[in-house]
Order: structure tokens, then C-alpha cells, then sequence
């Protein structure tokens, strides 16, 4: 079954792609949650006339995202977590919390764009920033223990 995503749904796809899914799960979820459209002749139509009126509007988000990127760079985040003293944190570190240190240095960043490892223990490790479809930045967390 094919299918046209309304929004970004991650692991699947992004918003405006035709993608063929399980005729359950389009059916079933993705249709009436509102998440997708069916691939017929007149919505692949209607898709093609919104992606060339839009063309403009996303190589300036593209280019938003890519400015973004660059401003951002090699950062590096201190995060401080209540932690053991084997190093062992007590809770996680969360998007919540990056996305809370990225906007104190002045970046917005939704939290929902941020993946990031299992962290356990204190140490230095790799956020990804999935900032455009196209445009995705590493950033660097350094977790530290709470004085």
C-alpha cells in the first residue's frame, strides 16, 4: 500500500514522501491518525504542484538548518547528573536536558530532534541533531556529576 506522510515520522520517513507501508498500518494507524494520506493519481498530483510551489520554501530551511549546523560546530554540552561515586548516574540524561543546554547558548532545537545513547555513567558521548531531512550534526555531551 502506498501511502503520502503528512509529517515526520521517525524510522519511517519524512513529510511529502510516498512510501509503501503494510496495508494494516497504513490502514489502521498511519490514515486515521492523520500521519498519511493514500498515493492515488490526483494526491500524487496535488503533491507534485505543493512540492514545486514549495521548492523555494525548503532550500530556505535547507540553508537555515545547514546555518544552524555550522553555528553549532564541535560544540561540547556539560550535563550534570546525580551520579555514584563508581561513576554510575542515578536517572538518565534526556533530550530535555540537551535541548535545555543547546537553547542556554542560544540554539533552539525541539527536543524531538535529538537522539541520543543510553548514558549510564559519566563520560563524553555523540547527540545527534536531526536538524533537516537532509542536514543531521553531531554534538559532543559531557556528562558530569553534580557537586
Amino acid at each position: 500500500m502506498q501511502v503520502i506522510l503528512r509529517t515526520d515520522i521517525a524510522g519511517l520517513g519524512y513529510k511529502n514522501d510516498v512510501l509503501d507501508v503494510k496495508a494494516g498500518y497504513g490502514r489502521n494507524y498511519l490514515i486515521p491518525q492523520g500521519f498519511a494520506v493514500m498515493a492515488t493519481d490526483s494526491n500524487k498530483k496535488q503533491l507534485a504542484e505543493n512540492l514545486k510551489q514549495a521548492a523555494h520554501k525548503a532550500e530556505k530551511l535547507k540553508k537555515d538548518a545547514e546555518d544552524l549546523a555550522t553555528a553549532i560546530g564541535d560544540m561540547t554540552l556539560n550535563i550534570a547528573a546525580k551520579a555514584g561515586d563508581s561513576g554510575k548516574i542515578f536517572g538518565r540524561v534526556t533530550s530535555i536536558q540537551i535541548s535545555d543546554a543547546l537553547k542556554a547558548k542560544g540554539f533552539d532545537v525541539d527536543r524531538k530532534k535529538i537522539t541520543i545513547e543510553d548514558v549510564k555513567t559519566l563520560g563524553v558521548y555523540k547527540a545527534l541533531l536531526d536538524l533537516h531531512k537532509e542536514v543531521k550534526h553531531p554534538v559532543n555531551v559531557n556528562v558530569v556529576s553534580e557537586a
